[in-house]
């Protein structure tokens, strides 16, 4: 689909076109500021205005953008996978969003018919230490411009709080190759330092992944996946920090990827034992498949796999309704998880469309039950709950027109969580009593920023 202008269009170096793009392919405003090209000195966008992104926008030598409540950004709709739009926030610049949960700020399609992968993602590309030194985004031409990674951990690339990204993920082709790093989609973090601020950000609708943690030590809080068409959340070449409070949810299965799962955790294409290895630290997540059992088991893969050498620790959280299982070791992954090595999987509420296969192993040929491992994670130490159905769980609304994962009266998820040892006794994590993303307060409730549809 192409977008159709009234107006010529500036050079690409400059930041706002002197006219406005008349845009008939939105219902919002009928003329908009364009964003295109190169953004290189601190530019603050006006608060409750529409903006229009056209093409690749580079924000660099060191300049901040910064992004005021209110703020809806559209943008522009290409077909070849090469000219999608995207953001780009370039080692040394800074993205500042400010939304509300009122006033979210949000990166949609220019498309009156929006569809998956209308545009391509935004980028955030850091200083923070990967495995693999510095590399490139997958996706975008390899320039200074795409380069992420370095040494400097606490890298700090700006803040995001009540951000919405729609229908993004077009720069990845249908069913990916799924042994390689994926190509930009939705949120990507590329060497993202902990300097770096990210609270309540949700992605819709995007063609491939929703969030991408591609080394970097960046935390975050409140995100949420919903209805992507590959991994939710996705771990890669020696990601390091700490998340909590994340739901990846689905109504459907993917009708993109080889194998969508709710998280995947990866550490290199090899593998090697390059560090840091992926070691994503994670508490009350919630990921929820799609209801019932899928026929085609390449749509919806697992709730958790863990594979290609990478190490995670994941607690008090709730994983339900995927046909090929809740939790998925591969031959590099399942002697580090069975014996203790710098991986955990505990205190979970877990359950699988086919309870033979919760707790399963991919042996590189084919996805089969493993009984060892579900006797060990079901073990005194690791204190993980199998349960039969969804209904089991009782939450409030699981498929509701607006789910609300609130635990109802006599759920096991109001209690079980566990904080102890040093990863999770860290400052950073909140410490509740109940296991999954959402307790007594429900933070994912629809409202203007977590739009459920």
């Amino acid at each position: 689909m192409k977008t159709t202008f009234l107006l010529p269009i500036l050079a690409a170096a400059v930041l706002f076109s002197c006219k406005k793009d008349s845009l008939s392919l939105t219902n919002n405003d009928s003329q908009l500021d364009t964003l295109q090209g190169t953004i290189s000195t601190n530019t603050t966008l006006s608060a409750n205005k529409n903006y229009f992104l056209k093409g690749k926008v580079y924000v660099k030598n060191n300049a901040t953008l910064s992004i005021p409540a209110g703020v809806t950004v559209f943008a522009q709709v290409n077909e070849l996978a090469d000219n999608k739009s995207a953001l780009i926030i370039t080692r040394g610049a800074k993205i500042n969003i400010a939304g509300t949960a009122d006033n979210p700020v949000v990166f949609t399609s220019a498309a009156t018919n929006k569809k998956q992968g209308d545009w391509g993602a935004i980028i955030i590309l850091g200083n923070a230490p990967t495995n693999v030194g510095t590399g490139h985004v997958e996706g975008l031409p390899v320039s200074n411009d795409t380069q992420y990674g370095g040494s400097v951990a606490t890298d700090n690339s700006g803040s995001i709080n009540y951000l919405r990204i729609e229908y993004s993920g077009g720069i990845n082709p249908p069913a990916e190759d799924e042994w390689i790093v994926d190509k930009a989609s939705g949120l990507c973090l590329a060497g993202v330092g902990s300097g770096t601020q990210i609270d309540n950000v949700m992605v819709s609708h995007s063609n491939d992944d929703g969030f991408q943690f591609v080394g970097g030590t960046v935390n975050a809080t409140h995100l949420i996946a919903f209805n992507n068409g590959d991994d939710d959340f996705d771990f890669d070449l020696g990601y390091e920090g700490n998340l909590q409070f994340l739901i990846a949810y689905r109504t459907q299965a993917s009708s993109q990827a080889l194998r969508a799962n709710g998280l995947e955790s990866y550490n290199d294409e090899v593998p090697t034992t390059n560090t840091p290895l992926t070691r994503p630290v994670i508490s009350n997540m919630t990921i929820i498949g799609p209801q019932g059992t899928e026929s085609v088991k390449t749509n919806i893969n697992q709730g958790v796999y863990m594979r290609k050498g990478t190490r995670l620790a994941i607690r008090n959280s709730i994983v339900a309704e995927y046909s090929q299982g809740a939790f998925m070791v591969c031959p590099r992954t399942r002697p580090a998880i069975l014996n203790n090595d710098w991986a955990e999987f505990r205190y979970n509420l877990v359950q699988s469309d086919n309870s033979d296969r919760t707790f399963s192993y991919d042996t590189s040929t084919s996805i089969i039950p493993d009984p060892e491992l579900a006797t060990f994670e079901t073990n005194s130490v690791n204190n993980n709950v199998l349960l039969i159905a969804m209904a089991d769980f009782k939450l409030t609304g699981t498929y509701s027109a607006v789910p609300d994962l609130t635990p109802a009266t006599g759920s096991p998820a109001l209690s079980g969580a566990n904080f102890t040892g040093v990863d999770f006794s860290s400052a950073f994590f909140v410490k509740t009593t109940y296991r999954g993303a959402v307790g007594s307060s429900n933070w994912a409730a629809a409202n203007n920023w977590a739009t459920w549809k």
